[in-house]
C-alpha cells in the first residue's frame, strides 16, 4: 500500500507559517541559521511586531483618563500581545513540531489498509473545512477592520496608537494607516495559522485513536499472531501518548493565554458595543470580532473534546476482536492494555483545565460576570 501523506492536509498551514517567518526549513538541530530567512524573520519581529505594539502601549498613557478609549486600546493591545506570545511559543517549540512531523510520517502512524484510509479521510476533510472556513471568516473580519475607519471619515486609524508625528498631514496619515494594515495582516496570518496548527495536532491525535481502535477491533489469528498484533497496538498507544504529550507541551501555554485573555477581550468588546447608540461600521466590526473569538475558543474545545472522546473508546475496542479463544497469557496482555487505556487522553492548559465543551461554556459565562462589571463601573 502506498504511503499515506498526512502532511498534505496541513500543507497550506505550514506555508502560511513559513511566510510569517516562524517555520524554517530543516528537520533537527539549529533550525534558525544565519541565512536570509532568519534575517527576514528578525526584521518582521522588529518592524511589524515590536514597533507596532510599542505604539499601542504608548497610547495608553495618552487616553488613560477616558474609560471608553482606554478599553478600546486595551482590548486591541491584549489581542496583539496574545498573538505575539503565540508566535513566540511556537518558535521556541519549532524543534518539537519537527519531531511530531517525523512521527506522523513514521510507519507506525500509517493507515495499514484501504478501509483505514477511508476511516481517517472524513476527519481530515473536516479539519480542512474548518481551516478554510475559519481562515475565510478571519480574512473577512480583517477587511472590515482595515476598511472600516475609511468609511467614517476623519483621521481614524485601524488601531488606536500613538506616533511621534502629526497625523494631520495626508502623507503621515497614509504612512501610519498602511503600516498598521501591514502589521495587522501579518499578525492575523500568524495568529490564525498557529491556532489552526494546534487544531491540526489535536486532529492528528484523534485520527490515531481511530486507527488504534480499528487495529484492536480486527485482532485475529492464532495465539502467536494475535499476541504480536496486540504488542504492536500497545506500542502504537504508547507513541500516541508521547505524541499527545509533546503536542500539549507545545501549546499548553498558548491555550492558557488564549483562554485567560479571551474572556476579558470578549467582555471589552461587548462593553464597546453597549456604548454604541447606532449600529455603525465600528460596531459591526466589534460584533464580528466577538463572534470570531467565540468561534476560536469553540474550535479549541471541540477538537480537544474529540481527542478525549475517541481515546476513551480504546479500551472497549479490543473486546470486538477475536479474543475469546486466545491463551491466558494473551488475555493478561489484553488486561494490561485495558488498564493503560483506562484513562482517556485529556488535552489541558498546564493541568488547570481541559479543552472540552464544558470549559467553553464556562469561559463564555465568565466573559459575560466581566462585561457586567465593566458596565456597572461605567454607569456610576
Amino acid at each position: 500500500m502506498q504511503k499515506f501523506d498526512w502532511m498534505s492536509t496541513t500543507e497550506l498551514n505550514f506555508k502560511a507559517l513559513r511566510i510569517v517567518g516562524i517555520w524554517p526549513r530543516g528537520d533537527s538541530g539549529q533550525l534558525y541559521k544565519f541565512n536570509s530567512y532568519t534575517i527576514y524573520a528578525i526584521l518582521n519581529a522588529i518592524t511589524l511586531i515590536g514597533l507596532h505594539n510599542l505604539s499601542q502601549i504608548a497610547n495608553i498613557f495618552v487616553v488613560y483618563q477616558d474609560l471608553a478609549a482606554l478599553a478600546n486600546t486595551c482590548f486591541i493591545l491584549i489581542t496583539n500581545m496574545l498573538g505575539v506570545a503565540k508566535m513566540c511559543f511556537f518558535v521556541r517549540n519549532v524543534g518539537n513540531m519537527k519531531k511530531l512531523v517525523r512521527i506522523l510520517n513514521s510507519h507506525q502512524f500509517q493507515p495499514k489498509t484501504e478501509s483505514q484510509v477511508k476511516l481517517v479521510q472524513p476527519i481530515l476533510k473536516r479539519w480542512k473545512t474548518c481551516y478554510i472556513c475559519w481562515g475565510s471568516y478571519v480574512s473577512f473580519c480583517m477587511v472590515l477592520w482595515v476598511v472600516g475607519p475609511l468609511t467614517v471619515g476623519g483621521r481614524m486609524l485601524i488601531m488606536p496608537a500613538w506616533y511621534p508625528f502629526s497625523l494631520e498631514k495626508n502623507i503621515n496619515y497614509a504612512i501610519a494607516y498602511i503600516y498598521q494594515a501591514i502589521c495587522f495582516t501579518y499578525l492575523s496570518i500568524g495568529n490564525i495559522n498557529v491556532d489552526t496548527m494546534v487544531y491540526g495536532l489535536l486532529m492528528y491525535t484523534s485520527t490515531q485513536c481511530d486507527l488504534l481502535c480499528d487495529n484492536l477491533e480486527n485482532l485475529d489469528g492464532n495465539a502467536e499472531e494475535f499476541n504480536m498484533k496486540l504488542v504492536n497496538c500497545v506500542k502504537h498507544h504508547e507513541t500516541i501518548l508521547s505524541f499527545a504529550t509533546t503536542a500539549n507541551s507545545i501549546f499548553n501555554l498558548i491555550v492558557l493565554g488564549q483562554f485567560a485573555t479571551s474572556a476579558l477581550t470578549i467582555a471589552l468588546s461587548l462593553f464597546q458595543l453597549s456604548l454604541v447608540d447606532n449600529l455603525d461600521a465600528a460596531a459591526i466590526v466589534a460584533l464580528f470580532y466577538v463572534m470570531g473569538l467565540a468561534a476560536q475558543l469553540f474550535l479549541y474545545c471541540w477538537f480537544g473534546n474529540e481527542v478525549e472522546t475517541k481515546s476513551s473508546k480504546i479500551p472497549y475496542s479490543i473486546f470486538s476482536s477475536q479474543w475469546v479463544d486466545v491463551s491466558l497469557h494473551v488475555n493478561k496482555n489484553m488486561q494490561i492494555l485495558v488498564e493503560r487505556c483506562h484513562r482517556p487522553i485529556k488535552i489541558t492548559a498546564i493541568n488547570l483545565f481541559d479543552l472540552s465543551l464544558a470549559t467553553f461554556v464556562t469561559i463564555m459565562r465568565t466573559s459575560w460576570s466581566y462585561f457586567a462589571l465593566l458596565h456597572s463601573v461605567n454607569s456610576k
